[in-house]
């Protein structure tokens, strides 16, 4: 499931919540809320948490698919905003979270985000009291100051609360968006391309920056100019309705900026979006508002995948299948094995960050990688 960037201020009642002369510069001075716009033009909440070292702000994204196991994203459901003001996250800031928070020091990282799970007392962490988007923003703001204060990049802090071996990624960049990302007729959500050879983040975004502007020549020459328009997360969004005509166009423009062999393709599906409960399958034309449809099983839309996967550099499919289908995930991982097929599928929808759901998908041998996202709708 793809996020929105939170970037604009508002001029919204500002709310604090302080306590006096904090000596140690890791212990919270003042807690600050507001809300914000973000990119998709909705409200979210953002948190200034100040020390003694200094103040320290973060925003809460959100995403535009969501699975329905995911935590609780907490929304006012009244006439500002179109239902989606967070007044109530911002209450409950303010009015719980702050002041069992004001003291505690930003360093330990575990015992804020535990005290704030215990406040909400609700399972799997799913937030239904204060909500993910009151409770994330507070906790990204608390590490943003914890690795200021012991003077390492946030990465390297989480890297080091987190126990784990810090590694360079590789980036997925999206570069065509269809499902809910986009006014096209793209059932699935993204089409992203991977520098997989790439040595370097330099070289690895300088490939994708070339390969994107190779694409985006093309679509304009074979679509018109009105292909070159963009979704929710930059990527181009042509009108077309064949799912497989995007892997054709990447492959080409991947050829054209001279990196055949360099340059895999993965897709976030987000197949729950247009798995039909009714019909059990799932409608590749469910965006089309004349009636027509395309109903694909499960064991059909893995085989199309499969041809898929055979046919371009695919190299990771994300939510390929509904939340609950988890027959079709696991019959799409074996067939995949035992083709000796080199691609990841990847439980977001599937799992939802939440370690009940991680069991569950180990269990069924239904994905091999999966997403572990800071996301309210996923904290």
């Amino acid at each position: 499931m793809g996020c929105g960037a939170p970037h604009q201020k508002q001029n919204e009642p500002q709310i604090t919540t302080t306590v006096a002369n904090s000596t140690t510069s890791s212990l919270i001075i003042k807690i600050h809320q507001r809300m914000i716009i973000d990119s998709r033009g909705a409200p979210t909440t953002e948190v200034e948490i100040t020390t003694g070292a200094g103040t320290f702000r973060a925003a809460c994204p959100s995403g535009a698919s969501t699975g329905i196991y995911e935590a609780l994203e907490l929304r006012d459901d009244d006439a500002k905003y179109f239902g989606k003001g967070v007044q109530k996250a911002l209450d409950n800031i303010k009015n719980v979270i702050a002041p069992a928070l004001i003291g505690m020091d930003v360093c330990d990282q575990r015992a804020i985000d535990a005290k704030m799970q215990s406040l909400d007392g609700t399972e799997n962490r799913t937030f239904k009291k204060l909500g993910a988007n009151a409770v994330l923003p507070v906790s990204m703001a608390c590490a943003v100051a914890a690795a200021k204060c012991k003077k390492i990049p946030l990465w390297k802090y989480i890297s080091e609360i987190s126990n784990t071996k810090s590694n360079l990624p590789v980036p997925c960049m999206n570069i065509i968006n269809g499902g809910k990302h986009a006014g096209n007729l793209l059932a699935p959500q993204e089409y992203m391309i991977a520098p997989i050879a790439a040595t370097s983040m330099v070289h690895a975004m300088q490939w994708g920056m070339e390969v994107y502007n190779e694409l985006k020549k093309q679509l304009k020459k074979n679509f018109g100019i009105g292909a070159i328009a963009v979704g929710d997360e930059g990527g181009f969004a042509p009108n077309v309705n064949d799912t497989e005509e995007p892997l054709k166009q990447i492959v080409s423009a991947i050829s054209a900026a001279g990196l055949e062999g360099k340059m895999g393709i993965c897709m976030d599906v987000a197949a729950s979006e247009f798995y039909d409960d009714k019909q059990k399958a799932y409608n590749l034309k469910f965006k089309h508002d004349n009636g027509e449809t395309q109903f694909l099983s499960g064991e059909e839309l893995g085989n199309l995948y499969l041809s898929f996967i055979e046919k371009y550099p695919i190299v990771s499919i994300e939510d390929p299948f509904d939340q609950d289908d988890f027959e079709s995930y696991a019959q799409l991982l074996s067939n995949i094995k035992s083709r000796n097929l080199k691609c990841q599928v990847v439980g977001d929808d599937l799992t939802v960050s939440q370690a009940s759901r991680v069991r569950m998908a180990i269990s069924n041998k239904a994905c091999n990688a999966l997403l572990l996202k800071v996301q309210p709708s996923n904290y």
